[in-house]
């Protein structure tokens, strides 16, 4: 059994994370290749990067960027792995048997077509507004779970012959809820899911204020997909989602924007201080979204 290691890599030093990697690979013996695809990085990362061209088994550099869709899915083109394993390349190993541990669990259960390690935040960035969402929202806690809700593309192993059944949705262009629609696609089509505690370090030092420009491409994104009609099956349970169709039949969508064009400034104002409220989001997210679908 071969596991293909697939990085997408954008405007990041990857260099510690390959190393990291190529050492456990290396004194583990394991039957592992490693892929970088870098999505048109400014050229001073290409150039810190490209030290790792022999230290990889493919190293392909886009000449344009393709988002975080399309470029998941290019990886099939080259990952030669039974199974394939999807790292971002701002993740941190943490465990020296990181990869051993995926191994053991397809082992164990050969049956398990996508598994889920989750992630850590570093302490040193866990009051941004990014990583309060990350550490209150996204991380499951425990040690196991059979629940697609839990998943992100963070770090996850998946079958290759599954991922070519169920490859990302490449009408997501830009940031926001691939993950999700991948998930919910492959739930639904009885894909056989664990999440296990093998987790990432994820190094994001994002501001709140870049954070927040990125939730609202999230939310262009989220009302791109509602504009077809065979995405709503995958979207319909997003909560953000689900409430501004509420809103909407009930015939107060407009009541809402009305409020929330009073409290938009000092809902922005918590989200760009030292102690954002995910309240605040919330509302941030549901204003955006219900403007967008007047």
């Amino acid at each position: 059994m071969k596991l293909s290691v697939c990085i997408p890599v954008y405007n990041f030093d990857v260099r510690e994370l390959v190393f990291d990697l190529k050492k456990e690979i290396e004194e583990n013996r394991i039957d592992a290749e490693i892929i970088l695809i870098d999505d048109a990085s400014d050229e001073n990362f290409k150039t810190i990067n490209r030290e790792l061209q022999n230290e990889v088994k493919n190293f392909i550099l886009l000449e344009k960027n393709i988002g975080r869709s399309k470029i998941r899915n290019l990886f099939l083109q080259y990952a030669e792995g039974d199974y394939l394993l999807f790292l971002d390349c701002d993740a941190k190993i943490e465990n020296r048997d990181f990869l051993s541990n995926y191994l053991n669990e397809i082992n164990q259960d050969n049956r398990v077509e996508v598994i889920y390690g989750n992630f850590k935040i570093s302490p040193l960035y866990s009051q941004s507004l990014r990583n309060k969402y990350s550490v209150e929202r996204e991380i499951f806690p425990g040690n196991n779970s059979t629940d697609f809700a839990v998943f992100k593309t963070v770090n996850f192993v998946i079958k290759k012959e599954v991922f070519r059944k169920f490859p990302f949705h490449e009408e997501l262009i830009h940031y926001g809820y691939e993950d999700y629609v991948f998930a919910k696609k492959m739930e639904l089509g009885n894909v056989k899911f664990s999440a296990i505690n093998n987790p990432v370090i994820h190094i994001d030092e994002t501001a709140n204020d870049v954070f927040l420009d990125k939730t609202k491409t999230a939310i262009d994104s989220l009302y791109q997909l509602s504009q077809n009609s065979e995405n709503l099956i995958y979207i319909k349970d997003i909560k953000v989602f689900f409430i501004a169709q509420k809103l909407k039949k009930k015939n107060l969508g407009t009541l809402f924007l009305f409020f929330y064009s009073i409290l938009e400034k000092n809902l922005i104002k918590n989200l760009l201080s030292n102690k954002p409220n995910l309240r605040s989001l919330d509302f941030f997210k549901l204003g955006l979204l219900l403007r967008k679908m007047r």
